[in-house]
C-alpha cells in the first residue's frame, strides 16, 4: 500500500511507511520489518544438476562400501586371531600334566625331537632370530620388570620400527640368564629371558616371524636388539602353572639331575637356563605350558 504524507512515518500492521521530504514530492518508500533479515540471509543454493547428483551418489556409495569393507576386514582379522587362542595346538605329551597343556596356534621355533624320556626330551633347534631387551628387575620374573620388557618388545613387533611394519605375534616368550651378550635370537613363542653373567641382568626375547629372515625392521627403541640364535641341541623339561623364580630353580635342579644319567647327551659347559612361556596371561594355570631348557652336547664315545 502506498501513501503520500509530508515528512511523516506511520506503522501499519508491522510495516514502516516513510515519506521523505523533498521538493519534488517523491513517492513514499515502504520498508517491511523483515527486509533486513532477507538482506542478511545466505543466498539460495542453486539446484543440483542431474550429473552432479549422480556423482554425489556414487561417492557416497563408494565411501559406505569402503567403511563396510574395512569393518569386515577388521572382523575377519579379529576372528582369525581369536581362533588361534580358542583352538590351540598341543605338543606330544608324556604325562597327564602335559596332556592338559595347550599353546596358541602361532608360529614358533622349529625343532626336531632326538630322544625322549619320561622327564625331558632332547631337541635339535633350528636357527632363528629374536628381538631382545634387558630387563630392569633383578630377577627374570619380577612382575613390573617383566611387564615393562614385554611392552617394549611388543611395541617393536607392532610397528615401533623404522618401517612401521606390523609383524605377527609368535610364541614363546623367552627369558634367559647367564649367557654372552653376543648371541643372536629370534621372536616367536616362547618369550625368552636371559641373565648376563657379569651384570646380574636378565634378558627377555621375542622370536621373530621366520618370513623376514635377517631382513627384520630396525627397532626405533635403542634398548631393543635383533640377534640370530644358531642351531643348537637342548634338553627341555615342560611344566604347567606360572613361572616364578622359585619354580624355575626347582625345575632346573631336577633337569640337571636327570641329565646326569643320560647316555647320549651332557650339559654343555657354561650352559645357563632358558625359560619359554607359551601362553597369554588369561590362560588357566593347568593349561599353561612353560619349558626349562639347557643347552647340551653329545658325549664323546
Amino acid at each position: 500500500m502506498l501513501l503520500r504524507y509530508p515528512s511523516s512515518v506511520f506503522t501499519i500492521h508491522g510495516t514502516s511507511i516513510s515519506t521523505p521530504t523533498n521538493p519534488k514530492g517523491s513517492r513514499s518508500m515502504i520498508t517491511n520489518s523483515t527486509a533486513s533479515d532477507r538482506a542478511t540471509a545466505p543466498p539460495r543454493r542453486r539446484p543440483m544438476s542431474a550429473f552432479e547428483a549422480r556423482v554425489s551418489l556414487v561417492l557416497a556409495l563408494a565411501s559406505q562400501a569402503s567403511a563396510l569393507s574395512q569393518r569386515r576386514t577388521f572382523l575377519v582379522d579379529t576372528a582369525t586371531e581369536a581362533v588361534k587362542y580358542v583352538f590351540p595346538k598341543r605338543f606330544e605329551s608324556r604325562n597327564l600334566e602335559e596332556a592338559l597343556m595347550a599353546v596358541p596356534d602361532l608360529e614358533t621355533v622349529n625343532f626336531t625331537v632326538l630322544s625322549r624320556t619320561d622327564r625331558y626330551e632332547i631337541r635339535e633347534v633350528e636357527p632363528y632370530f629374536i628381538a631382545e631387551t634387558i630387563m630392569p628387575g633383578k630377577t627374570g620374573f619380577d612382575f613390573n620388570g617383566a611387564s615393562q620388557s614385554f611392552n617394549v618388545l611388543a611395541e617393536y613387533l607392532f610397528g615401533k620400527n623404522t618401517t612401521k611394519e606390523k609383524m605377527e605375534m609368535t610364541t614363546p616368550v623367552l627369558t634367559r640368564k647367564g649367557q654372552s651378550v653376543g648371541e643372536k635370537m629370534e621372536m616367536t613363542t616362547p618369550v625368552i629371558t636371559k641373565r648376563l653373567e657379569d651384570q646380574d641382568k636378565w634378558q627377555m626375547s621375542f622370536v621373530m616371524p621366520s618370513k623376514y629372515g635377517a631382513n627384520l625392521p630396525v627397532p626405533k627403541d635403542p634398548s631393543v636388539r635383533i640377534k640370530e640364535v644358531p642351531r643348537k641341541i637342548t634338553a627341555v623339561l615342560a611344566f604347567s602353572g606360572f613361572a616364578t623364580d622359585e619354580e624355575v630353580k626347582r625345575r632346573e635342579s631336577k633337569l640337571r639331575e636327570a641329565l646326569k644319567s643320560d647316555r647320549q647327551f651332557q650339559i654343555k659347559e657354561g650352559a645357563t637356563v632358558e625359560i619359554a612361556q607359551y601362553n597369554p596371561p588369561f590362560t588357566l594355570p593347568f593349561q599353561r605350558r612353560n619349558e626349562i631348557a639347557l643347552e647340551v652336547e653329545r658325549k664323546e664315545n
